[in-house]
């Protein structure tokens, strides 16, 4: 082989190397999925809804940080009572230290502050003095 060729050689190989890299890390990322829900007060309903509509940048900001994605609320009403269903996907690699990072983010608490009141706990969170309670996944396909 001539070595002319090494530099194009190395620059093909090193271009393989990423792109399997990438789609390596795209097929198997490190993703845990929380699901969790709660109850809403039918009067704190529109608040809520306003509060979400307009979602304070620094607390997505926040969320981002805390490496959260693709979370969602949904919104449920059963026999005239109303509910939240939360979901989203955790990369990162520390779970319980994220959440203490967001837990003791000023702006965080005071949009707590404000959501926390128009919610409803379900008793397990209640018994915990939280606010949602956690569900267990039964089924996931990619």
């Amino acid at each position: 082989m001539s070595p002319k060729l090494y530099p194009y050689i190395a620059t093909i190989v090193f271009v393989v190397l990423c792109t399997t890299a990438f789609r390596s890390v795209e097929k198997n990322p490190r993703v845990t999925r929380y699901a969790s829900i709660t109850g809403l007060k039918i009067e704190k309903m529109a608040y809520y809804k306003k509060l979400h509509a307009e979602a304070w940048p620094a607390v997505l900001r926040q969320i981002k940080a805390c490496h959260i994605r693709n979370y969602s609320i949904f919104l449920k009403e059963i026999d005239g009572k109303f509910f939240l269903f939360s979901y989203f996907e955790y990369v990162g690699r520390d779970f319980k230290l994220d959440m203490q990072k967001m837990a003791s983010d000023p702006e965080t608490q005071r949009w707590w502050k404000e959501t926390d009141p128009c919610q409803q706990p379900l008793p397990d969170a209640q018994e915990k003095g939280g606010i949602w309670s956690a569900m267990t996944e039964l089924f996931h396909l990619d």
